[in-house]
């Protein structure tokens, strides 16, 4: 990491961001404590981690939105301390809720975005028609955001951060609480958006999402990150690794602790009512273990060999099992399709 100096002689074509030491406490609670990274210029960083861990925290003092206790931030070469609006003007932001107007029409949300930019009239309405053709949502125009579905919601808001063309995009959650096809278009829309220019900082409960789009990530735990580095490089950890997934008419902790006491060279974890997960360093002996659980009346619906991921990584490094991630995004959709 380069010293204050340095960076200060940066300019935002080798650095689009940059993080250092930065705090926030909310009472007594520690939200963000002391984290620092730079993102590269045409980039998309990912910041993953559990709900509570400091995310959105983070993401809102980048853009403003909350003052650090203390730390410095640069957005594009411009300090966030000392000239927040400069910085603005470089930043798109989504926000996790939308931020548009209900009543107003898609094609009224843009225009009005636009106008705080400071841009003309007739530049808004054009930049407005053409993204809403990018986002498949030109039939939708005149129609009132209100009335769009989540997905639709989720694309307008997308495209209103980037009205104004800014080169840097912050993106909080982008794909929670829409469904499959709508969160698809939204990674899409991302990584042809980074294609063309764009660096994207984005938050994430979903690892298969950080894995996909993002070419850094950094894991962050209780407001401090714990690891950051290349998705790339992050994999060469679980290369070579051994991974398969049972599927049986009954699982608990009683059957892991069978299995393991059985193979002790196996790492087992317990996925669900009906699954496990064996992880192992050597090639794992499926017809073993299934045998063996079938002698003790237990029966194997499927065996599945699992290709390692970004999640094994996440999981080795922060402590945290992927099902509680897992959880946490479902009580998070659950409350916002009960709020929508």
């Amino acid at each position: 990491m380069r010293d204050l100096e340095t960076f200060a002689r940066t300019g935002p074509s080798d650095v689009a961001i940059r993080v250092h030491d930065l705090v926030k406490r909310y009472g007594d609670v520690t939200a963000v404590d002391r984290i620092s990274f730079e993102v590269s210029s045409g980039e998309v960083f990912g910041f993953l981690g559990p709900n509570g861990a400091g995310k959105t925290t983070t993401i809102n003092m980048l853009t403003g939105l909350a003052r650090p206790h203390s730390g410095e931030v640069w957005v594009g070469g411009v300090s966030c301390t000392t000239n927040i609006k400069a910085a603005q003007h470089l930043m798109g932001v989504v926000p996790d809720e939308s931020n548009l107007y209900p009543e107003l029409t898609g094609f009224q949300n843009l225009c009005f975005c636009a106008a705080l930019y400071g841009m003309r009239r007739a530049d808004r309405e054009t930049r407005a028609r053409e993204l809403l053709s990018e986002f498949g949502l030109a039939e939708a125009a005149d129609r009132k955001f209100a009335a769009y579905s989540r997905g639709m919601k989720r694309r307008l808001t997308i495209a209103a951060g980037i009205m104004h063309r800014p080169p840097i995009l912050f993106l909080d959650e982008p794909t929670t609480g829409i469904d499959v096809a709508s969160a698809r278009q939204v990674r899409q829309l991302i990584g042809l958006m980074n294609k063309a220019g764009t660096t994207v900082f984005l938050t994430t409960h979903y690892i298969e999402e950080a894995e996909r789009l993002c070419d850094r990530v950094a894991f962050i735990v209780g407001g401090r990150i714990v690891r950051e580095d290349a998705v790339s490089r992050l994999m060469r950890q679980v290369e070579g690794a051994h991974i398969v997934q049972l599927a049986l008419n009954r699982a608990n902790s009683e059957v892991v602790d069978l299995l393991s006491r059985k193979f002790p060279e196996l790492k087992i974890e317990l996925e669900s009512g009906t699954q496990l997960r064996i992880v192992s360093a050597q090639a794992i002996r499926t017809g073993a273990v299934v045998v063996f659980l079938e002698t003790t009346g237990l029966e194997v619906t499927e065996a599945r060999q699992i290709r390692p991921s970004l999640e094994d990584v996440f999981v080795s490094v922060t402590g945290l099992a992927a099902q509680e991630m897992k959880r946490e995004r479902e009580r998070m959709e659950g409350a916002k399709e009960a709020a929508s």
